[in-house]
């Protein structure tokens, strides 16, 4: 049987591009890791990837706050892996931004992984989740990554303290994924049609998802477009 090429790993050379791709940019983490966007805007919470952290997605939480949401990252440092208390902690900072009303939760990468199982959780707390180059679905070694992942965060990768569900969460769910994603196959991060609302495929890197200018913009142009299909009040 052939296997589908969408669940084949990027090449070690693709991952080798993305550090590549991070490095000239890393001079934009030096920002304030304070809420970005306007004070009386919604709340969006972004969660970031496997051993990245609040610095590295500041330029996409500048990208959401210039576009009218408070954005506001995960804090709780480095992310070094599924914990037995990942989800709580996110629990306890979502319940910490409450009372504007519900939040959107982005995540980027592994954080797409948590932000899905965070809604599972608290879906009255959660407007929508939004994915980015997230491996939610198929087999967990669909990846580059997961042999330094088993390292780092001390389990297996196919048994991690946070469950891994397939279905889609109880509220309005898009994948973003890529082609040139050079971490993750196409098939993890846009998954089966029954797994998300809506999957849309934006051309950058696995990294551009979150620093990169180009990247990040269509992060938020396929977000509005997407809450605005679902009925869902978006900034003006």
């Amino acid at each position: 049987m052939t296997r589908d090429p969408d669940t084949i790993p990027p090449s070690q050379l693709a991952k080798l591009n993305e550090l590549g791709a991070l490095l000239p940019r890393m001079w934009k983490s030096f920002g304030h890791l304070g809420p970005r966007g306007p004070k009386d805007g919604p709340r969006c919470l972004v969660i970031p990837g496997f051993l990245a952290h609040d610095r590295t997605t500041a330029a996409l939480r500048q990208a959401f706050g210039a576009a009218g949401w408070r954005t506001y990252g995960w804090a709780n440092g480095l992310n070094t892996g599924a914990k037995a208390g990942t989800i709580e902690q996110l629990r306890e900072r979502l319940r910490s931004l409450a009372g504007r009303g519900p939040v959107l939760v982005v995540g980027w990468s592994l954080g797409g992984v948590f932000a899905r199982e965070l809604a599972r959780e608290v879906a009255e707390q959660v407007l929508a989740v939004v994915t980015l180059g997230s491996p939610f679905s198929g087999d967990p070694h669909w990846n580059n990554v997961w042999r330094l992942y088993e390292l780092v965060a001390g389990h297996k990768v196919d048994a991690p303290p946070v469950m891994r569900i397939h279905d889609k969460p109880p509220v309005p769910t898009l994948a973003l994924w890529s082609r040139k994603d050079g971490l993750v196959a196409p098939r993890a991060a846009y998954g089966l049609p029954d797994e998300s609302d809506k999957a849309v495929e934006i051309g950058c890197s696995h990294m551009g998802f979150a620093v990169t200018e180009g990247g990040t913009r269509r992060v938020v142009e396929e977000t509005t477009r997407f809450l605005s299909e679902q009925g869902l009040a978006v900034p003006r």
